[in-house]
């Protein structure tokens, strides 16, 4: 496989179908966005943390490379077979949000993204997945994505939201407070 084709030279690219777009298209935005988001999970699941979140880390980068798949098709073609993601999957989402929520203390007010290098990278990941929704909500607005993927992508962000508090816990990390000033 050749990585590079030079049909991108001019600032379009190929969606799966073989329509061609404006790399500045929001369906480019949307999958690129799914893919950053990826890579950095990736970045979580190298670090020292325990053996069943590392295996939940990388079902779910699965999940965005299905995710990806769905946004970097061209709805309007038929006939192309891509994985679906499933309201399993966003149970098991649900499921490991309720497990570690067990554990932890009990949330009085916002915290302060930090307190240990990844439980920063958790806090980006989670923007990241944010604004993955985002996209996918204003892809949504102009042409059909499954409202499944918008759902996963919503809960995705709690659960990294919820990893990030239980990363802090199990590296004794400090958890800060957001105490507004007024």
């Amino acid at each position: 496989m050749k990585i590079y084709t030079k049909k991108g030279d001019k600032g379009e690219t190929g969606l799966l179908g073989g329509t061609r777009v404006k790399k500045s298209h929001i369906r480019i935005e949307s999958y690129g966005t799914v893919d950053e988001l990826n890579s950095w999970i990736g970045l979580i699941r190298d670090q020292h943390i325990d053996k069943h979140s590392k295996e939940v880390l990388i079902h779910i980068q699965d999940r965005l490379f299905t995710i990806g798949s769905h946004l970097a098709s061209d709805p309007k073609k038929k006939g192309m077979k891509i994985p679906d993601i499933k309201e399993d999957d966003i149970t098991l989402l649900e499921k490991e949000i309720d497990t570690m929520n067990e554990s932890l203390p009990e949330m009085k007010s916002f915290v302060l993204p930090g307190g240990h290098t990844t439980v920063s990278y958790c806090h980006i990941a989670r923007c990241i997945c944010r604004r993955a929704e985002r996209c996918a909500v204003g892809l949504a607005d102009e042409d059909k994505v499954e409202g499944i993927i918008i759902k996963y992508l919503n809960r995705l962000s709690d659960y990294l939201f919820v990893l990030s508090r239980k990363l802090s816990h199990d590296l004794k990390a400090e958890e800060i407070p957001w105490k507004p000033a007024f």
